[in-house]
């Protein structure tokens, strides 16, 4: 880690019009704030430049520039262009900064980019417990992520349209919709709960939220496609490779296995409690004098790989029932229904995370997993 004497610290606060630069250079007691249009990349690395000619305490030495700014909607780009341009970058991590916590706390640009430098200085000066730092992404993992992120808005826009379709007809006292294949027929033979036709705008506006369903099952049928074109057209590639081998197992499908892969197992883990904190299902510990127990998981990880574990929780218990976490869990739980349920199967969701990340590494199949024939 380079020493704080010799560098120059930028960080950078964003927003969708400007963007503000702070620096502060070796020994200086303040920092200088530099303005400039959002997204102009251009005139940042001019600026970068003319922090890199500067000579620092009198000597001819030149300072090392490091530069950090929070994770958000810019996505990693400049973080690549940064890097590329001799700057170390990092990205940090918005909610692991520990802020005042008064109830009334200014917040200005300004104060931003000054807490990212005080932030900065004491990451690069060995502190890193006063924030944590984003892994960047390699562009083709970035992309890889892509298909399913898609495919699960589209799920959602799929979702929308349908219940938006039930509500419309619940006005007028029908409480089935009608078979989009035979849309028109059953459509026209409707009638509401007072015996009367269907109003001829409410007609149009379901013709139209029709053929936005039928558009979006078909973006989805598309998309599908696409992500078993991608895993054929690469198997030996490492990620395709688990993929595969995940889809071996009963109970996972294609469309977990890329989620599961693409979002968390792509990544290396030293130990289990890495993989279960990077998903966010570790519980939080509380200790105070003599009270010392666990509450809830943290959720501080990735919530797309979270919630689909939790899912595959709730399926493994279909397509599993002979597994030993099947079997730990109907132990844990019995009979018992509600809360307690649902607090055991996060927790099943963690051990289950575990148990496959050690079978994609290893090929150490889970004990009483039954597994499909090999294609």
């Amino acid at each position: 880690m380079p020493s704080n004497d010799n560098i120059i610290h930028i960080a950078i606060e964003f927003s969708t019009s400007v963007w503000l630069v702070g620096t502060r250079l070796p020994g200086a007691a303040k920092s200088r704030m530099h303005r400039i249009d959002a997204g102009d990349s251009k005139a940042l690395l001019t600026l970068v430049g003319d922090l890199r000619a500067r000579r620092v305490n009198g000597l001819d030495q030149v300072a090392q520039l490091v530069c950090c700014f929070e994770a958000g909607r810019d996505g990693f780009w400049l973080h690549r262009l940064l890097t590329a341009n001799g700057v170390l970058t990092y990205v940090v991590e918005p909610t692991s900064i520990l802020v005042n916590r008064r109830a009334r706390r200014a917040k200005t640009d300004r104060l931003d980019a000054e807490g990212l430098l005080r932030v900065l200085a004491a990451y690069v000066g060995g502190d890193h417990q006063v924030c944590s730092m984003v892994r960047v992404p390699t562009p083709e993992e970035e992309d890889a992520k892509r298909p399913h992120r898609e495919r699960e808005q589209l799920v959602q826009d799929r979702t929308r349209f349908e219940n938006r379709i039930l509500a419309l007809l619940a006005t007028q006292g029908i409480r089935q919709r009608p078979s989009l294949r035979t849309w028109e027929r059953d459509l026209n033979a409707l009638r509401s709960g007072d015996g009367r036709a269907m109003p001829p705008h409410l007609l149009a506006e379901l013709h139209r939220l029709r053929r936005r369903l039928v558009l979006t099952m078909e973006l989805i049928r598309e998309a599908d496609a696409e992500r078993t074109a991608t895993l054929a057209a690469a198997p030996d590639e490492a990620a395709s490779q688990k993929v595969t081998i995940l889809q071996r197992i009963r109970g996972i499908g294609e469309n977990f296995a890329a989620v599961l892969v693409r979002e968390v197992l792509y990544r290396p883990f030293s130990n289990r409690k890495q993989l279960a904190s990077y998903v966010g299902l570790t519980p939080t510990p509380y200790q105070s004098g003599t009270m010392d127990r666990d509450r809830r998981i943290g959720r501080s990880g990735n919530p797309r790989a979270r919630t689909t574990m939790v899912q595959l929780a709730w399926l493994w218990l279909r397509y599993q029932p002979g597994s030993a976490l099947a079997a730990w869990f109907r132990t844990r739980v019995g009979t018992l229904q509600g809360r307690t349920r649902r607090i055991a199967i996060v927790a099943m969701a963690r051990k289950l995370l575990i148990a496959l990340w050690r079978y994609t590494e290893t090929g150490q199949i889970p004990d009483g997993v039954a597994v499909r024939a090999r294609a």
